[in-house]
């Protein structure tokens, strides 16, 4: 029989949910989970830093193709690191039909990740992408399964095909994607290929299928991926509105409340019963992270639950510590405020945002910066008049966007986070006259819980500590009212991962 893990750790924002934070869950019998968004552009920018302990180095030494792994470290790697005033390189951005080397890229830092998570222990480990950055999955999940990756977790859009490409890389054979193009003909050619063999070095590697866990906003979507895709799903993540990240646009007309947030109702809540009707394992997300939402979910027939905004505090994690520490402070004093912000992020969905002074959460932070698209992550595919797929985001400068057949309305308060991101994890990219990309840190609305994992006279806690809270109280053990534990839950109200 499966032993499905109690806890999973969530697989936060860009390196937040990076190798130590996975291997130090792991390592402890649950799920540690490493996020797989962008991880081209942290892998070449921890190059460029120096790889600071060796790490990139000694997941490149297991790389299965060494010729590929030379390649990368010798136009990436910059001994002793690069001047701290000088930008990071910029790889070209994704595109229907790749370089070759923004492919082999993808590959290999998707394996250096998974490796060194699993590196030291026994035990299963995750990575997560988001479905809307869909031009890096090919190569990401190929490089990712490389590593013997345990388990695979999407959210952000109904991943139907990722099941399919998992079965066909372990039955080592080609994987195709198709691409959603804005305005597409019918005739269009929006399909992507991969084909393993094309960059293998000597015979095709025999490779184990990961589990794959869909991560959805609703009873519907969990039917349509059990009935539609084109694979086996495995199990569901079910995510709250409260959760970290995007969060999925409340049903119906969208609503504000007086703060100017999404409001969310009866129609957006999950039916647990109804889930466990489907017969597969699903864990509950967003606010869960105490042990008695645990128990109470164990109670309800979830496999566990799957826990963000108290891991992306921990010692491990990637967040810069600076942030960590300025917001830690915030929830001690019980001061910390998260706002779902329905225009900063250039999908238009809802995107949470801690709000702290110096980051783009802050008004006059986010008018100074001069709007700048170089890395693209979040970018539009569309069909433009010239026949061809065009890309395009709504954060990108006005002009540039307009020139692209956006809409003006669709550029108003959005936000660049796939460079704000980056800084978040302390690899913030420097622009002409020192100009440094300021941060925006997403987060759960439970962030003031998160004093609860500090020990007495400490200012930090490590991800061993919130597994331990998490697993305080055991399955059998009854909280002290019915009322005391029903106010540690999260009202099911549904988004998606970040």
């Amino acid at each position: 029989m499966v032993q499905f893990p109690k806890i999973i750790q969530g697989g936060m924002g860009v390196g937040v949910s990076n190798w130590r934070l996975a291997n130090a869950v792991s390592r402890l019998g649950q799920l540690g989970v490493v996020s797989g968004t962008a991880l081209d552009q942290v892998f070449v920018r921890r190059l460029a830093d120096g790889d600071l302990g060796g790490y990139m180095r000694r997941g490149l030494d297991a790389f299965p193709f060494p010729e590929m792994a030379k390649r990368i470290w010798q136009e990436y790697f910059v001994p002793g690191g690069k001047p701290a005033t000088a930008p990071y390189p910029i790889t070209a951005m994704h595109q229907k039909v790749e370089p070759r080397k923004l492919i082999e890229l993808c590959m290999v830092s998707n394996f250096v990740e998974v490796f060194l998570a699993r590196e030291n222990h026994p035990n299963d480990v995750g990575v997560n992408f988001l479905e809307k950055v869909q031009l890096p999955h090919l190569a990401s999940l190929y490089g990712a399964m490389l590593a013997g990756v345990g388990y695979v977790l999407m959210g952000a859009g109904i991943p139907l095909h990722i099941p399919g490409i998992l079965d066909n890389y372990a039955a080592q054979q080609s994987a195709e994607y198709k691409l959603a193009v804005a305005g597409a003909a019918p005739s269009m050619d929006t399909q992507m290929h991969f084909n393993p063999a094309d960059y293998v070095e000597g015979p095709l590697p025999k490779l184990s299928r990961p589990r794959f866990l869909a991560i959805v906003s609703s009873n519907t979507l969990a039917t349509t991926m059990l009935r539609r895709a084109n694979g086996r799903v495995d199990g569901l993540v079910i995510e709250s509105a409260t959760a970290g990240g995007h969060n999925a646009p409340p049903r119906g007309k969208l609503q504000l409340n007086a703060a100017g947030e999404p409001i969310y109702g009866e129609r957006d809540r999950v039916s647990i019963p109804d889930l466990r009707e489907l017969g597969v394992p699903f864990w509950l997300a967003g606010g869960y992270g105490n042990a008695q939402a645990l128990r109470q979910a164990l109670d309800q027939g979830a496999a566990g639950i799957q826990v963000g905004t108290a891991f992306a505090f921990s010692e491990e994690s990637g967040m810069s510590p600076d942030l960590k520490k300025a917001l830690m402070n915030q929830a001690i004093a019980g001061a910390g405020e998260v706002f779902t912000d329905p225009l900063a992020s250039p999908t238009g969905f809802p995107f949470k945002v801690a709000l702290l002074e110096g980051t783009s959460s802050a008004l006059n932070v986010y008018q100074e910066r001069k709007r700048v698209c170089d890395l693209g992550y979040l970018r539009e595919p569309y069909a433009a008049p010239d026949g061809n797929i065009g890309y395009r985001c709504a954060a990108e400068p006005v002009a540039n966007y307009l020139s692209k057949g956006g809409k003006i309305e669709d550029t108003v308060g959005r936000k660049c986070l796939c460079n704000a991101l980056m800084a978040n994890i302390g690899l913030a990219q420097t622009r002409p006259g020192n100009q440094v990309e300021p941060a925006l840190v997403t987060v759960g609305d439970d962030l003031n819980t998160i004093a609860r994992f500090l020990a007495p006279g400490r200012e930090t806690y490590s991800a061993a500590e919130v597994v331990q809270s998490l697993l305080s109280l055991s399955h059998d053990e009854q909280a002290e009212t019915d009322e005391d534990a029903e106010a540690f839950l999260p009202q099911p109200v549904l988004a998606f991962s970040t």
